[in-house]
Protein backbone atom coordinates (compact mmCIF):
# COMPACT_ATOMS: atom_id res chain seq x y z
CA UNK A 1 0.00 0.00 0.00
CA UNK A 2 2.96 2.50 0.70
CA UNK A 3 4.67 1.50 -2.65
CA UNK A 4 0.98 2.23 -4.07
CA UNK A 5 0.22 5.92 -2.28
CA UNK A 6 4.05 6.86 -3.66
CA UNK A 7 3.54 5.87 -6.90
CA UNK A 8 0.14 7.71 -7.12
CA UNK A 9 1.87 11.35 -5.25
CA UNK A 10 4.49 10.97 -8.41
CA UNK A 11 1.38 10.66 -10.57
CA UNK A 12 -0.34 13.33 -9.17
CA UNK A 13 2.56 15.94 -9.25
CA UNK A 14 3.93 14.80 -12.38
CA UNK A 15 -0.07 15.28 -13.79
CA UNK A 16 -0.51 18.51 -12.59
CA UNK A 17 3.22 19.74 -14.17
CA UNK A 18 1.74 18.33 -17.37
CA UNK A 19 -1.10 19.81 -17.23
CA UNK A 20 1.02 23.25 -16.45
CA UNK A 21 3.18 22.82 -19.13
CA UNK A 22 0.70 21.69 -21.82
CA UNK A 23 -1.76 24.51 -20.79
CA UNK A 24 1.21 27.12 -21.51
CA UNK A 25 2.14 25.49 -24.85
CA UNK A 26 -0.78 25.55 -26.31
CA UNK A 27 -1.66 29.81 -25.28
CA UNK A 28 2.11 31.11 -26.04
CA UNK A 29 2.64 32.23 -29.45
CA UNK A 30 6.43 31.40 -30.41
CA UNK A 31 9.36 32.95 -28.57
CA UNK A 32 12.00 35.03 -29.93
CA UNK A 33 14.27 31.59 -30.41
CA UNK A 34 11.57 29.07 -31.07
CA UNK A 35 10.92 28.73 -35.02
CA UNK A 36 14.69 28.85 -35.32
CA UNK A 37 15.01 25.47 -33.91
CA UNK A 38 11.51 24.33 -35.30
CA UNK A 39 13.22 25.26 -38.55
CA UNK A 40 16.26 23.59 -38.09
CA UNK A 41 14.14 20.26 -36.88
CA UNK A 42 12.51 20.41 -40.00
CA UNK A 43 15.15 20.61 -42.10
CA UNK A 44 17.74 17.83 -40.49
CA UNK A 45 15.23 15.77 -41.26
CA UNK A 46 13.98 16.33 -44.26
CA UNK A 47 16.80 17.75 -45.72
CA UNK A 48 19.47 16.37 -43.20
CA UNK A 49 20.91 19.52 -43.73
CA UNK A 50 23.53 20.73 -40.77
CA UNK A 51 23.79 24.22 -41.88
CA UNK A 52 21.09 25.75 -40.02
CA UNK A 53 21.65 26.94 -36.28
CA UNK A 54 25.31 25.53 -35.96
CA UNK A 55 25.66 26.77 -33.10
CA UNK A 56 23.73 24.58 -30.95
CA UNK A 57 24.48 20.65 -31.83
CA UNK A 58 21.56 18.39 -33.55
CA UNK A 59 20.20 15.94 -30.49
CA UNK A 60 17.22 18.79 -28.96
CA UNK A 61 16.11 19.66 -32.24
CA UNK A 62 15.75 16.27 -33.27
CA UNK A 63 13.63 15.60 -30.09
CA UNK A 64 11.47 18.63 -31.29
CA UNK A 65 11.46 17.15 -34.65
CA UNK A 66 9.51 14.11 -33.31
CA UNK A 67 6.64 16.24 -33.12
CA UNK A 68 7.05 18.51 -36.17
CA UNK A 69 7.25 14.74 -38.11
CA UNK A 70 4.42 13.30 -36.33
CA UNK A 71 2.27 16.24 -37.14
CA UNK A 72 2.94 16.49 -40.53
CA UNK A 73 4.46 19.81 -41.32
CA UNK A 74 5.24 21.22 -44.73
CA UNK A 75 8.31 22.31 -45.97
CA UNK A 76 8.74 24.90 -48.80
CA UNK A 77 11.72 23.60 -50.75
CA UNK A 78 11.40 26.66 -52.71
CA UNK A 79 12.39 29.18 -50.09
CA UNK A 80 15.97 30.67 -50.00
CA UNK A 81 15.70 33.06 -47.64
CA UNK A 82 18.29 33.81 -44.80
CA UNK A 83 18.62 30.19 -42.08
CA UNK A 84 17.34 33.37 -39.31
CA UNK A 85 13.86 33.69 -40.95
CA UNK A 86 13.88 29.46 -41.70
CA UNK A 87 11.28 29.12 -39.19
CA UNK A 88 9.83 31.98 -39.77
CA UNK A 89 8.79 31.35 -43.08
CA UNK A 90 7.65 27.32 -42.43
CA UNK A 91 5.28 29.07 -39.66
CA UNK A 92 3.81 31.50 -41.57
CA UNK A 93 3.95 31.42 -45.08
CA UNK A 94 3.99 27.47 -46.21
CA UNK A 95 0.68 26.43 -45.66
CA UNK A 96 0.87 25.36 -42.10
CA UNK A 97 -1.30 26.51 -38.91
CA UNK A 98 1.35 27.76 -36.60
CA UNK A 99 -0.34 27.29 -33.46
CA UNK A 100 -0.64 23.20 -34.47
CA UNK A 101 2.80 23.50 -35.15
CA UNK A 102 4.40 24.90 -31.92
CA UNK A 103 2.19 22.83 -30.40
CA UNK A 104 3.58 19.62 -32.21
CA UNK A 105 7.21 20.72 -31.46
CA UNK A 106 6.76 21.71 -27.66
CA UNK A 107 4.99 18.65 -27.11
CA UNK A 108 8.27 16.07 -26.86
CA UNK A 109 10.03 18.68 -24.95
CA UNK A 110 6.99 18.98 -22.24
CA UNK A 111 7.61 15.02 -22.19
CA UNK A 112 11.59 14.77 -21.83
CA UNK A 113 10.85 17.60 -18.82
CA UNK A 114 8.64 15.05 -17.22
CA UNK A 115 11.00 12.62 -17.57
CA UNK A 116 13.52 14.53 -15.72
CA UNK A 117 11.33 14.67 -12.92
CA UNK A 118 11.35 11.08 -12.50
CA UNK A 119 15.24 11.40 -12.73
CA UNK A 120 14.94 14.39 -9.80
CA UNK A 121 12.60 11.78 -7.62
CA UNK A 122 14.79 8.73 -7.91
CA UNK A 123 18.16 10.88 -7.28
CA UNK A 124 16.44 12.45 -3.92
CA UNK A 125 14.97 9.56 -2.97
CA UNK A 126 18.26 7.45 -3.46
CA UNK A 127 20.26 10.30 -1.20
CA UNK A 128 17.58 10.60 1.70
CA UNK A 129 14.37 8.12 0.97
CA UNK A 130 11.37 8.54 -0.23
CA UNK A 131 9.93 11.46 1.21
CA UNK A 132 12.69 13.68 0.82
CA UNK A 133 12.31 12.28 -3.10
CA UNK A 134 8.49 13.20 -2.97
CA UNK A 135 9.68 16.35 -1.90
CA UNK A 136 12.67 17.29 -4.19
CA UNK A 137 9.92 16.25 -6.96
CA UNK A 138 7.02 18.53 -5.53
CA UNK A 139 10.07 21.53 -5.93
CA UNK A 140 10.37 20.78 -9.12
CA UNK A 141 7.09 20.20 -10.24
CA UNK A 142 6.03 23.55 -9.65
CA UNK A 143 9.35 25.47 -10.33
CA UNK A 144 7.63 28.41 -12.34
CA UNK A 145 11.08 28.20 -14.51
CA UNK A 146 11.24 24.37 -15.36
CA UNK A 147 7.64 24.84 -16.19
CA UNK A 148 8.19 28.31 -18.65
CA UNK A 149 10.82 26.93 -19.99
CA UNK A 150 10.12 22.79 -20.08
CA UNK A 151 6.81 23.87 -21.86
CA UNK A 152 9.00 25.39 -24.92
CA UNK A 153 10.67 24.02 -28.25
CA UNK A 154 14.20 25.08 -26.79
CA UNK A 155 16.90 23.63 -25.42
CA UNK A 156 18.01 24.69 -21.90
CA UNK A 157 15.78 22.30 -19.97
CA UNK A 158 16.76 19.18 -22.06
CA UNK A 159 20.36 20.17 -21.53
CA UNK A 160 19.90 20.30 -17.75
CA UNK A 161 18.21 16.82 -17.53
CA UNK A 162 20.77 15.16 -19.08
CA UNK A 163 23.66 16.68 -16.96
CA UNK A 164 21.63 16.02 -14.24
CA UNK A 165 21.02 12.15 -15.29
CA UNK A 166 24.41 11.61 -15.37
CA UNK A 167 24.86 12.87 -12.46
CA UNK A 168 22.65 10.59 -10.67
CA UNK A 169 23.88 7.26 -13.21
CA UNK A 170 27.46 8.60 -11.23
CA UNK A 171 26.04 8.45 -8.12
CA UNK A 172 24.34 4.96 -8.70
CA UNK A 173 27.99 3.72 -9.96
CA UNK A 174 29.72 3.95 -6.83
CA UNK A 175 27.63 0.83 -5.80
CA UNK A 176 27.51 -1.02 -8.91
CA UNK A 177 29.82 -0.01 -11.86
CA UNK A 178 28.21 -1.97 -14.52
CA UNK A 179 25.84 -0.70 -16.43
CA UNK A 180 25.55 2.66 -14.24
CA UNK A 181 29.43 4.30 -16.02
CA UNK A 182 28.27 3.21 -19.53
CA UNK A 183 24.89 5.12 -18.92
CA UNK A 184 26.43 7.91 -17.35
CA UNK A 185 28.86 8.06 -20.81
CA UNK A 186 25.07 8.00 -22.60
CA UNK A 187 23.71 10.92 -20.82
CA UNK A 188 26.83 12.70 -20.26
CA UNK A 189 27.06 12.59 -24.20
CA UNK A 190 23.34 13.72 -25.00
CA UNK A 191 23.81 17.20 -22.88
CA UNK A 192 26.50 17.62 -24.72
CA UNK A 193 24.75 16.90 -28.04
CA UNK A 194 22.35 19.04 -26.79
CA UNK A 195 23.77 22.85 -25.76
CA UNK A 196 27.56 23.18 -25.52
CA UNK A 197 27.26 25.23 -22.17
CA UNK A 198 27.26 22.06 -20.96
CA UNK A 199 30.88 21.33 -21.42
CA UNK A 200 32.06 23.25 -18.38
CA UNK A 201 30.43 20.28 -16.38
CA UNK A 202 32.69 17.42 -18.40
CA UNK A 203 35.91 17.72 -15.76
CA UNK A 204 33.64 17.52 -13.05
CA UNK A 205 31.61 14.62 -13.62
CA UNK A 206 34.24 12.80 -15.60
CA UNK A 207 36.38 12.97 -12.10
CA UNK A 208 33.33 11.33 -10.65
CA UNK A 209 33.26 8.77 -12.83
CA UNK A 210 36.79 7.81 -11.37
CA UNK A 211 35.62 8.39 -8.11
CA UNK A 212 34.17 4.85 -8.11
CA UNK A 213 36.90 2.63 -9.51
CA UNK A 214 39.59 4.44 -7.32
CA UNK A 215 37.44 3.38 -4.45
CA UNK A 216 37.31 -0.24 -5.63
CA UNK A 217 40.42 -0.84 -6.35
CA UNK A 218 41.85 1.02 -2.95
CA UNK A 219 39.76 -1.63 -1.17
CA UNK A 220 41.33 -4.68 -2.24
CA UNK A 221 44.11 -6.63 -1.09
CA UNK A 222 47.35 -5.90 -2.94
CA UNK A 223 46.06 -3.39 -4.82
CA UNK A 224 48.78 0.06 -5.45
CA UNK A 225 47.64 3.58 -5.57
CA UNK A 226 49.03 3.40 -8.81
CA UNK A 227 47.29 0.76 -9.96
CA UNK A 228 43.62 2.56 -8.63
CA UNK A 229 44.91 5.57 -10.24
CA UNK A 230 45.26 4.08 -13.58
CA UNK A 231 41.95 1.65 -13.30
CA UNK A 232 39.99 5.04 -12.19
CA UNK A 233 41.78 7.00 -14.75
CA UNK A 234 40.66 4.56 -17.75
CA UNK A 235 37.31 4.30 -16.33
CA UNK A 236 36.71 8.31 -16.55
CA UNK A 237 38.26 8.00 -20.31
CA UNK A 238 35.66 5.59 -21.14
CA UNK A 239 32.60 7.26 -19.91
CA UNK A 240 34.31 10.43 -21.98
CA UNK A 241 34.37 8.15 -25.09
CA UNK A 242 31.35 6.34 -25.23
CA UNK A 243 30.35 10.75 -24.80
CA UNK A 244 32.24 11.41 -27.81
CA UNK A 245 30.49 8.39 -29.68
CA UNK A 246 26.68 9.86 -28.69
CA UNK A 247 27.48 13.50 -30.12
CA UNK A 248 29.22 12.16 -33.24
CA UNK A 249 26.14 9.69 -33.25
CA UNK A 250 23.82 12.66 -33.30
CA UNK A 251 25.22 14.56 -36.33
CA UNK A 252 25.66 11.43 -38.33
CA UNK A 253 21.49 10.41 -37.94
CA UNK A 254 21.21 13.93 -39.51
CA UNK A 255 23.48 13.10 -41.95
CA UNK A 256 25.64 9.84 -42.41
CA UNK A 257 27.94 11.66 -45.03
CA UNK A 258 28.37 14.66 -42.91
CA UNK A 259 28.66 16.87 -45.40
CA UNK A 260 29.76 20.24 -44.71
CA UNK A 261 30.20 23.82 -45.13
CA UNK A 262 31.41 26.09 -42.59
CA UNK A 263 29.25 29.47 -42.69
CA UNK A 264 30.89 31.92 -44.39
CA UNK A 265 30.95 34.74 -41.47
CA UNK A 266 32.31 32.41 -38.62
CA UNK A 267 34.19 33.70 -36.10
CA UNK A 268 38.44 33.70 -36.29
CA UNK A 269 38.87 32.37 -32.89
CA UNK A 270 42.66 32.56 -31.32
CA UNK A 271 44.02 31.72 -27.94
CA UNK A 272 43.03 28.88 -25.45
CA UNK A 273 39.53 28.97 -26.51
CA UNK A 274 40.55 28.25 -30.96
CA UNK A 275 43.26 25.55 -29.25
CA UNK A 276 40.06 24.02 -27.56
CA UNK A 277 37.90 24.22 -30.78
CA UNK A 278 40.56 22.50 -32.76
CA UNK A 279 41.74 19.39 -30.09
CA UNK A 280 38.06 18.50 -29.09
CA UNK A 281 37.68 14.90 -30.75
CA UNK A 282 34.54 16.33 -32.03
CA UNK A 283 32.81 16.58 -34.91
CA UNK A 284 33.91 19.52 -37.38
CA UNK A 285 30.28 21.50 -37.30
CA UNK A 286 30.29 20.86 -33.69
CA UNK A 287 33.89 22.47 -33.46
CA UNK A 288 32.68 25.34 -35.48
CA UNK A 289 29.23 25.80 -34.15
CA UNK A 290 31.70 26.19 -30.89
CA UNK A 291 33.66 29.29 -32.75
CA UNK A 292 29.88 30.59 -33.47
CA UNK A 293 29.43 30.34 -29.75
CA UNK A 294 32.68 32.42 -28.82
CA UNK A 295 32.03 35.03 -31.41
CA UNK A 296 28.85 35.11 -29.63
CA UNK A 297 30.52 36.16 -26.23
CA UNK A 298 32.91 38.51 -27.41
CA UNK A 299 29.75 40.60 -28.69
CA UNK A 300 28.12 43.28 -26.51
CA UNK A 301 24.93 42.74 -25.32
CA UNK A 302 22.51 44.96 -23.48
CA UNK A 303 21.14 44.07 -20.36
CA UNK A 304 18.46 45.27 -17.78
CA UNK A 305 18.70 44.73 -13.91
CA UNK A 306 16.22 46.19 -11.35
CA UNK A 307 14.89 49.29 -13.88
CA UNK A 308 18.79 49.93 -15.26
CA UNK A 309 19.27 49.26 -18.78
CA UNK A 310 23.32 49.00 -19.30
CA UNK A 311 25.53 47.79 -22.10
CA UNK A 312 27.93 44.48 -21.74
CA UNK A 313 27.61 41.95 -18.66
CA UNK A 314 27.07 42.31 -14.88
CA UNK A 315 28.48 39.31 -13.21
CA UNK A 316 25.97 39.33 -10.49
CA UNK A 317 23.37 39.20 -12.62
CA UNK A 318 22.00 35.36 -12.72
CA UNK A 319 22.26 35.32 -8.92
CA UNK A 320 20.49 38.53 -8.90
CA UNK A 321 17.88 37.32 -11.41
CA UNK A 322 17.54 34.07 -9.80
CA UNK A 323 16.49 35.39 -6.57
CA UNK A 324 13.86 37.38 -8.24
CA UNK A 325 12.48 34.67 -10.19
CA UNK A 326 12.55 31.82 -7.87
CA UNK A 327 9.21 30.86 -4.95
CA UNK A 328 10.66 32.32 -1.41
CA UNK A 329 9.59 28.86 0.02
CA UNK A 330 11.79 27.31 -2.60
CA UNK A 331 14.91 29.53 -2.14
CA UNK A 332 14.84 28.50 1.54
CA UNK A 333 14.56 24.96 1.08
CA UNK A 334 17.56 25.13 -1.81
CA UNK A 335 19.76 27.14 1.49
CA UNK A 336 18.55 24.39 3.85
CA UNK A 337 19.04 21.49 1.78
CA UNK A 338 22.17 22.48 0.60
CA UNK A 339 23.22 22.64 3.99
CA UNK A 340 21.92 19.16 5.24
CA UNK A 341 24.38 17.89 2.34
CA UNK A 342 27.24 19.72 3.72
CA UNK A 343 26.39 18.94 7.35
CA UNK A 344 24.97 15.85 7.71
CA UNK A 345 27.34 12.81 7.71
CA UNK A 346 25.67 10.30 5.83
CA UNK A 347 24.51 13.22 2.51
CA UNK A 348 27.98 14.89 2.90
CA UNK A 349 29.84 11.94 0.03
CA UNK A 350 26.71 12.91 -2.49
CA UNK A 351 27.17 16.83 -2.69
CA UNK A 352 30.36 16.87 -5.10
CA UNK A 353 27.84 14.73 -7.17
CA UNK A 354 24.22 17.56 -6.54
CA UNK A 355 26.18 20.89 -5.47
CA UNK A 356 29.51 20.55 -7.41
CA UNK A 357 28.04 20.77 -10.99
CA UNK A 358 25.23 23.21 -10.50
CA UNK A 359 27.95 25.52 -9.17
CA UNK A 360 30.31 24.93 -11.60
CA UNK A 361 27.81 25.47 -14.31
CA UNK A 362 26.43 28.67 -12.75
CA UNK A 363 30.06 29.76 -12.50
CA UNK A 364 30.81 29.71 -15.84
CA UNK A 365 26.95 31.44 -16.86
CA UNK A 366 27.88 34.10 -14.69
CA UNK A 367 30.82 34.78 -17.12
CA UNK A 368 28.43 35.07 -20.26
CA UNK A 369 28.04 37.79 -22.04
CA UNK A 370 24.42 37.56 -22.39
CA UNK A 371 22.53 38.33 -19.96
CA UNK A 372 19.55 37.41 -21.01
CA UNK A 373 17.56 35.14 -18.62
CA UNK A 374 17.88 32.49 -16.00
CA UNK A 375 16.79 29.88 -18.89
CA UNK A 376 21.20 30.32 -19.31
CA UNK A 377 21.15 28.93 -15.14
CA UNK A 378 18.23 26.75 -15.50
CA UNK A 379 20.07 23.87 -13.83
CA UNK A 380 19.89 25.35 -10.30
CA UNK A 381 16.42 24.88 -10.17
CA UNK A 382 16.71 21.34 -11.33
CA UNK A 383 20.00 20.34 -9.67
CA UNK A 384 18.53 22.19 -5.90
CA UNK A 385 15.59 20.41 -5.97
CA UNK A 386 17.12 17.19 -5.36
CA UNK A 387 19.54 19.12 -3.04
CA UNK A 388 16.22 21.13 -1.23
CA UNK A 389 14.19 17.41 -0.89
CA UNK A 390 17.21 16.47 1.46
CA UNK A 391 15.83 19.18 3.95
CA UNK A 392 13.76 16.96 5.43
CA UNK A 393 16.75 14.45 6.37
CA UNK A 394 18.14 16.90 9.38
CA UNK A 395 16.31 15.52 12.36
CA UNK A 396 14.59 18.26 14.28
CA UNK A 397 11.20 17.97 15.32
CA UNK A 398 9.80 20.14 13.73
CA UNK A 399 11.79 19.45 9.97
CA UNK A 400 9.01 17.88 8.31
CA UNK A 401 6.22 20.59 9.14
CA UNK A 402 8.25 23.50 8.13
CA UNK A 403 9.63 21.75 4.71
CA UNK A 404 5.78 20.88 4.05
CA UNK A 405 4.95 24.36 4.88
CA UNK A 406 7.70 26.15 2.61
CA UNK A 407 6.47 23.30 -0.40
CA UNK A 408 3.05 24.54 -0.04
CA UNK A 409 4.10 27.96 -0.24
CA UNK A 410 5.81 27.02 -3.70
CA UNK A 411 3.00 25.44 -4.72
CA UNK A 412 0.42 28.17 -4.22
CA UNK A 413 3.28 30.89 -5.55
CA UNK A 414 3.21 29.03 -8.60
CA UNK A 415 -0.87 28.23 -9.11
CA UNK A 416 -1.13 32.01 -8.42
CA UNK A 417 1.20 32.66 -11.67
CA UNK A 418 -0.91 30.35 -14.01
CA UNK A 419 -0.46 30.10 -16.57
CA UNK A 420 2.15 33.13 -16.91
CA UNK A 421 4.92 31.47 -15.88
CA UNK A 422 7.54 33.03 -18.20
CA UNK A 423 7.23 36.35 -16.43
CA UNK A 424 7.08 35.01 -12.70
CA UNK A 425 8.83 36.88 -10.29
CA UNK A 426 8.26 35.95 -6.03
CA UNK A 427 6.04 37.78 -3.99
CA UNK A 428 8.89 39.94 -2.74
CA UNK A 429 9.51 41.52 -6.24
CA UNK A 430 5.61 42.26 -6.77
CA UNK A 431 4.66 39.17 -8.70
CA UNK A 432 4.44 38.65 -12.12
CA UNK A 433 3.09 42.05 -13.30
CA UNK A 434 5.78 43.67 -12.10
CA UNK A 435 9.25 41.67 -13.37
CA UNK A 436 9.47 43.64 -16.68
CA UNK A 437 10.13 46.51 -14.32
CA UNK A 438 13.36 44.55 -13.27
CA UNK A 439 13.83 42.01 -15.76
CA UNK A 440 13.56 41.61 -19.39
CA UNK A 441 13.90 39.45 -22.52
CA UNK A 442 13.20 35.58 -21.54
CA UNK A 443 12.83 36.66 -18.03
CA UNK A 444 9.46 38.42 -18.42
CA UNK A 445 8.68 39.17 -22.47
CA UNK A 446 10.04 36.90 -25.24
CA UNK A 447 7.42 37.68 -27.71
CA UNK A 448 5.20 35.11 -26.20
CA UNK A 449 2.25 36.63 -25.94
CA UNK A 450 1.27 37.70 -29.63
CA UNK A 451 -1.79 35.67 -29.62
CA UNK A 452 -3.52 36.95 -27.04
CA UNK A 453 -2.97 40.67 -27.67
CA UNK A 454 -4.89 39.66 -31.08
CA UNK A 455 -7.29 38.34 -28.62
CA UNK A 456 -7.43 41.43 -26.38
CA UNK A 457 -7.25 43.77 -29.30
CA UNK A 458 -10.57 41.95 -31.34
CA UNK A 459 -12.64 41.36 -27.78
CA UNK A 460 -11.90 45.41 -26.43
CA UNK A 461 -10.58 47.94 -29.28
CA UNK A 462 -12.35 46.80 -32.67
CA UNK A 463 -11.85 49.26 -35.11
CA UNK A 464 -9.55 51.43 -33.45
CA UNK A 465 -6.13 52.27 -35.08
CA UNK A 466 -3.66 50.27 -33.92
CA UNK A 467 0.20 50.68 -33.53
CA UNK A 468 2.15 47.70 -32.65
CA UNK A 469 6.12 47.53 -31.57
CA UNK A 470 6.50 44.01 -31.05
CA UNK A 471 9.60 42.49 -29.73
CA UNK A 472 9.20 38.57 -31.15
CA UNK A 473 9.26 36.21 -33.95
CA UNK A 474 5.66 36.01 -34.34
CA UNK A 475 4.17 37.49 -37.38
CA UNK A 476 1.58 39.90 -36.52
CA UNK A 477 -0.81 39.25 -39.54
CA UNK A 478 -0.94 35.41 -38.50
CA UNK A 479 -2.84 36.31 -36.05
CA UNK A 480 -5.33 38.81 -37.36
CA UNK A 481 -3.64 41.75 -35.92
CA UNK A 482 -3.65 44.87 -38.33
CA UNK A 483 -1.26 47.30 -36.94
CA UNK A 484 1.23 50.32 -38.15
CA UNK A 485 4.46 50.43 -37.02
CA UNK A 486 4.68 53.39 -34.84
CA UNK A 487 8.53 53.96 -35.37
CA UNK A 488 7.98 54.59 -39.22
CA UNK A 489 6.55 57.93 -39.25
CA UNK A 490 6.69 60.95 -36.78
CA UNK A 491 5.77 60.72 -33.09
CA UNK A 492 2.89 63.15 -33.81
CA UNK A 493 1.01 61.06 -36.44
CA UNK A 494 0.86 57.98 -33.62
CA UNK A 495 -2.73 58.13 -32.74
CA UNK A 496 -4.98 55.69 -31.11
CA UNK A 497 -4.24 52.52 -29.93
CA UNK A 498 -0.43 51.66 -28.56
CA UNK A 499 0.82 48.11 -27.87
CA UNK A 500 4.52 47.58 -26.79
CA UNK A 501 6.10 44.62 -25.63
CA UNK A 502 7.92 45.52 -22.44
CA UNK A 503 11.33 44.24 -23.68
CA UNK A 504 11.19 47.35 -26.06
CA UNK A 505 10.32 50.00 -23.15
CA UNK A 506 13.28 47.63 -21.19
CA UNK A 507 16.12 48.26 -23.94
CA UNK A 508 15.79 51.66 -24.11
CA UNK A 509 15.55 52.76 -27.26
CA UNK A 510 14.72 56.73 -27.14
CA UNK A 511 12.08 56.27 -29.92
CA UNK A 512 9.98 53.95 -28.01
CA UNK A 513 10.11 55.73 -25.04
CA UNK A 514 9.40 59.43 -26.42
CA UNK A 515 6.20 57.44 -27.21
CA UNK A 516 5.45 55.82 -24.46
CA UNK A 517 6.39 58.72 -22.55
CA UNK A 518 3.67 60.65 -23.80
CA UNK A 519 0.81 58.23 -23.85
CA UNK A 520 -1.73 56.86 -21.32
CA UNK A 521 -1.31 53.19 -19.95
CA UNK A 522 -4.46 51.51 -20.27
CA UNK A 523 -4.62 47.49 -20.71
CA UNK A 524 -1.81 44.79 -20.15
CA UNK A 525 -1.26 41.29 -21.81
CA UNK A 526 0.09 38.71 -20.38
CA UNK A 527 2.57 40.87 -18.30
CA UNK A 528 4.82 41.19 -21.23
CA UNK A 529 2.80 43.66 -23.40
CA UNK A 530 1.06 47.22 -22.11
CA UNK A 531 -1.02 48.59 -24.21
CA UNK A 532 -1.35 52.48 -24.25
CA UNK A 533 -3.65 55.19 -25.54
CA UNK A 534 -2.33 58.19 -27.39
CA UNK A 535 -4.07 61.22 -27.89
CA UNK A 536 -4.49 63.07 -31.07
CA UNK A 537 -1.02 65.81 -30.91
CA UNK A 538 -3.81 69.04 -30.10
CA UNK A 539 -5.43 67.07 -27.14
CA UNK A 540 -2.37 66.43 -25.57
Amino acid sequence: MRAVAVAAAVVALLAAMAAAMVTTAVQQTPTIDEPVYVGASVLYLREHDLRDNPEHPPLGKLVIGIGTQAAGVRLDRAYSGPEEAVGQHLLYASGNDPGRVMLAARLPMIALTLLFGLVVFAFARDLAGTGCGLLALGLYAFSPDVIAHGSLATLDVAAAGFVLTAAWLLWRARDRLLPYLPLAGVALGAALATKMNTLAAVPVLLALAAVPVWSAYRRRDGATAVKAVLRATAAAAGVAAIAVAVVWATYLAVDPRLRWTPPPDLPSVGGLRGLAADALPLPRPYRDGMRVQFGFEDATWTGFLFGRHYQGSLWYYLPAALLVKTPLGMLALWLAGAAAMLSVRRLRPAAPYVLLPAAVLLAAAMTGSRDLGVRYAIFVPVFLAVAAGCAAAFRWRWTPVAAAALALFVAVSSVRTFPYYLPYSNEAFGGPAKTHLRLHDSNADWGQDLGRLADRLRDRYAGQRIWLAYKGSGVPSGYGITASDPLAVPPDRVTGILAVSDSWIAKADPRILALVGTSEPIDEVGHSITIYRRPASGAR
